[in-house]
């Protein structure tokens, strides 16, 4: 049953392009609803001629919005602002928390059952923000709303990949915790195939993870921030999610949850995707001492900008 009706809210942006690209070229998707408040009706008619069978259309501007989302299946948001250099993913905080309360308080409305996949940066606020507004008006399912995290695995994969000399396309490597700074843990020791580096190098290793997204904004040099990469990852995570509900058995996908899984309220661990988004989390198993570590020195920051995330929404009219 390959007709997954799909939005991207942002999708005029650096990362809403050429993600509405990969998802139009997905046999799994029948309908691409795209919004943004401005440029969508070109982006739409644009990706509209391509030969495959999403049907592709743009909505532009806050009145068109309920329309947009009305019988969706699956709603993509990389909404917001990109960093500049010398940024973090917290100073983007103001300006994306409002783009997404707003967004995710129409998803509430007038699709509940969607699930809804969050790219906007600060993730381990927004994604709080998101459960808030949900809470609020009553339809909240938090198996159904993922921070995502996919760019942390996609890159720990081809970091790896590098230093090992080995396809990227068959290593694996979780990643939890959080998507920002040290609150990104890669588990290189669960990491398949079995890899093995020293210490110091698995530091370095480690951190170049960590700071990816940086690495990413410097070198644009003020003209953004991962956007390409995080269209790919962003689109894997939702072909896994859409495959998933289509009754494919044993997708596993980390995001970024509602978690019992340790002392933070939300954490990213691997997950088990089916029909009705989370089907169970598989927690973060054995780990090394090095990162257990990891894992210890991140909860301040978590819960901060949890906390940070959800008083917002307390507050957000």
């Amino acid at each position: 049953q390959n007709n997954a009706k799909v939005a991207v809210l942002g999708a005029s942006g650096g990362i809403g392009q050429p993600l509405s690209l990969l998802l139009k070229n997905s046999p799994l998707v029948s309908r691409l609803s795209l919004y943004d408040i401005a440029h969508t009706p070109g982006v739409a008619a644009d990706l509209s001629h391509i030969e495959t069978r999403a049907n592709v259309k743009g909505f532009l501007g806050p009145e068109q919005l309920p329309e947009c989302l009305k019988g969706c299946d699956v709603v993509v948001i990389p909404a917001g602002v990109p960093r500049k250099p010398g940024m973090t993913r917290d100073d983007l905080f103001n300006t994306n928390a409002s783009i997404v309360a707003t967004l995710t308080s129409a998803c509430a409305k007038h699709c509940p059952e969607a699930m809804i996949c969050i790219i906007s940066n600060p993730v381990n606020s927004t994604i709080p923000i998101t459960s808030e507004v949900f809470k609020k008006h009553g339809v909240y399912n938090p198996k159904r709303i993922f921070g995502v995290t996919t760019l942390d695995i996609v890159r720990a994969n081809t970091f790896v990949a590098e230093l090992k000399g080995l396809d990227p396309a068959r290593v694996s490597v979780p990643v939890i915790g959080g998507h920002a700074g040290k609150t990104i843990i890669p588990l290189i020791s669960q990491c398949t195939p079995k890899v093995d580096f020293p210490q110091d190098q698995l530091e370095k290793l480690t951190g170049r993870i960590q700071e990816a997204g940086t690495e990413v904004v410097k070198a644009k040099a003020g003209a953004g921030s991962a956007t390409l990469s995080m269209a790919y990852a962003g689109a894997r995570f939702v072909f896994s999610l859409v495959d998933a509900m289509n009754g494919k058995e044993g997708v596993i996908e980390c995001a970024f949850v509602r978690s019992e899984e340790t002392e933070s309220p939300y954490f990213s661990t691997p997950l088990l995707l089916g029909k009705n988004g989370i089907e169970k989390n598989l927690g973060i198993g054995k780990i090394s001492p090095f990162e257990e570590k990891m894992v210890a020195e991140a909860m301040s920051e978590l819960k901060a900008s949890i906390k940070k995330g959800e008083e917002f929404a307390k507050n957000f009219k």
